[in-house]
Formats: structure tokens, C-alpha cells, sequence
């Protein structure tokens, strides 16, 4: 299959505990613990696929037996797994969380061989198979976090890049401030929640709009930022900042919710959605998941 966009970033195996019950520290309630394949890129991609796009992963798997489940779980699901960067000698990545009815109460994410990895996970956008420094990919990228702040830092001023329209996500508030080389690349879209977009602004905004705007004051070209079931926004240098506001249903799960916002927004611009219309049906799409009328 010939990819018509790249998912580059964390895939691995998610390992999630949730329960229909609150919680607190301490708390040791029934419920149900799934395993399922996980991470921000690969969240991205299985969602751009259920929308009819053909994603390929650039990602490092081990070699292990984990591994061999995890490309196998892809390419089931219609993933392009060719360009995987195979590790002898790195265990496959995992994340646990935890999840109560007050929402997501503590996660782990084992994304050391990723960065380990490094740049090898970025050879075939050099070597000819999905492009060259002097012929870089001009389709749509979707870059997550969990890659090192060094090799972000040369995302951010690589030729290979500077002809893709680059969607960029970070893995985690704690992560957050690895985008910051990337903020003002004239290509790139952030996808932010509250609380990333207040650490990359330097900010205290304590709404959605108010931390867009921050974000453009900070020189980023496009945002969009989330904040739960509350107001969200979008803002584009020179264009201002709109705003929507998502539908409310009851939560059933949280992981992967940024990751399915960002894929549907994409996909609805690529079907030539204008601002408001893309922003709305990404909310929605993010309203199902959550709500856990789709399949993880």
C-alpha cells in the first residue's frame, strides 16, 4: 500500500486499567484492564484509517515477542508497517494507565526505546523510500512528542520537513516543552490541551481562547487547543481565534481522546472543511471516543 500520510512518534502497547467508579491515591476497585495497541502516532493513525486514509508508522518496535504482536496487530488493522524501524536489541514500548470516573489518575508511559532509537526511525524520509533531502514528503505528517527534544529540535529545521504540512502533537503535559523548536515552523499545526498550550505559551490562560491566543503572541503560525468538555478554540496567525464548544456526553475513557481530535480535524480538512466546520466535527469525533460509541 502507498501511504498518503505518515504517523511518526510512539507505537506500542497501551495497558489500561479503568474503572466505573471514582478514585483516589490508594483506591482498589473492581474493573477491567485491556491491552491494546497504543501510543500518540499509532492513536492517530487507526483513527485517520477508520476514516479512509492509509497511514504509514515511522516508529522503532523491538524485535521481541511484544513486537512481532504489535506489527502484526497493525497491519491487521490496515497500517503501513514497511517503514518500521525494527530493533534487535530495544524492548517493544508500553504504557499503563489508570482511569476512574474522575478521569485518567495516573500513567507510566516505557517509551525509552523510541528515543533510543533516535534518528534511525527517520530513514526513509531520506534514503528514497518516502523521500530525499533534495525531493522531501509534501503530504501530511503527524509528529508526536515522545521523539527526544534534540531530534525535534532538527524536525524543526530539516529539509526533510520543510514540504510536508506537519500536524504536531505532544505526548503529554510533561513533554510538552519539547515542541518548543517547533512552535514557530511555518508549516506546523499544534494540537494542544490547556495545560500544554499554558507551558509551551508561558502562560496562565485559564481558557482555551485565551491560551491560542497566547500561543500566537509566542509566534506559532496554527492551534488548536482543548480542554475537556469545555470551550475549544482554534487560532491561525493573522486569522484570529474561533472557538467550539464540544458536545457533552458521559466519559468512558480518556486515553487516546487528543490523538482521535487531531485525526478527525485533519481528515476533515483534507475533505475541505472551512475553520468552524473542521473544529466542530474534530470535537465531535472526540466526543464519541470518549464516550466509547467507537471501538478503541
Amino acid at each position: 500500500m502507498t501511504p498518503d500520510i505518515l504517523c511518526i512518534g510512539s507505537v506500542l502497547w497501551d495497558i489500561i486499567g479503568r474503572s466505573p467508579t471514582a478514585m483516589r491515591l490508594g483506591s482498589d476497585v473492581p474493573g477491567r484492564i485491556t491491552r491494546l495497541p497504543g501510543g500518540v502516532a499509532m492513536n492517530i493513525a487507526m483513527t485517520l484509517r477508520r476514516f479512509g486514509m492509509t497511514p504509514a508508522l515511522l516508529t522503532a518496535i523491538g524485535r521481541d515477542a511484544e513486537g512481532a504482536e504489535l506489527v502484526a496487530a497493525c497491519e491487521r488493522l490496515g497500517l503501513v508497517t514497511a517503514h518500521v524501524y525494527r530493533s534487535d536489541d530495544l524492548p517493544t514500548d508500553r504504557y499503563m494507565a489508570i482511569e476512574g470516573a474522575n478521569g485518567l489518575i495516573a500513567a507510566i508511559a516505557d517509551a525509552h526505546s523510541l528515543e533510543a532509537a533516535g534518528d534511525k526511525v527517520l530513514r526513509p524520509l531520506e534514503d528514497g523510500r518516502l523521500g530525499r533531502p533534495d525531493a522531501p514528503w509534501t503530504g501530511p505528517i503527524a509528529l508526536d512528542g515522545n521523539l527526544t527534544e534534540a531530534l525535534l529540535a532538527d524536525i524543526a529545521a530539516s529539509p526533510l520537513f520543510a514540504a510536508a504540512d506537519l500536524r504536531v502533537a505532544p505526548a503529554s503535559p510533561g513533554k510538552a516543552g519539547r515542541l518548543l523548536p517547533l512552535l514557530t515552523h511555518p508549516s506546523a499545526t499544534l494540537y494542544v490541551n490547556l495545560e500544554e498550550a499554558n507551558i509551551l505559551a508561558r502562560s496562565d490562560a485559564a481558557t482555551a481562547p485565551e491560551a491560542a491566543q497566547a500561543l500566537l503572541q509566542r509566534g506559532a503560525g496554527r492551534v488548536l487547543v482543548t480542554n475537556g468538555g469545555e470551550l475549544a478554540a482554534e487560532g491561525r496567525r493573522d486569522e484570529g481565534v474561533i472557538m467550539g464548544q464540544p458536545p457533552q456526553v458521559l466519559v468512558t475513557r480518556v486515553t487516546g481522546a487528543g490523538d482521535t481530535f487531531m485525526a478527525a480535524h485533519l481528515v476533515a480538512e483534507r475533505r475541505g472543511a472551512d475553520r468552524q466546520s473542521a473544529l466542530d466535527e474534530a470535537l465531535r469525533a472526540a466526543a464519541t471516543y470518549v464516550s466509547g460509541d467507537i471501538g478503541a
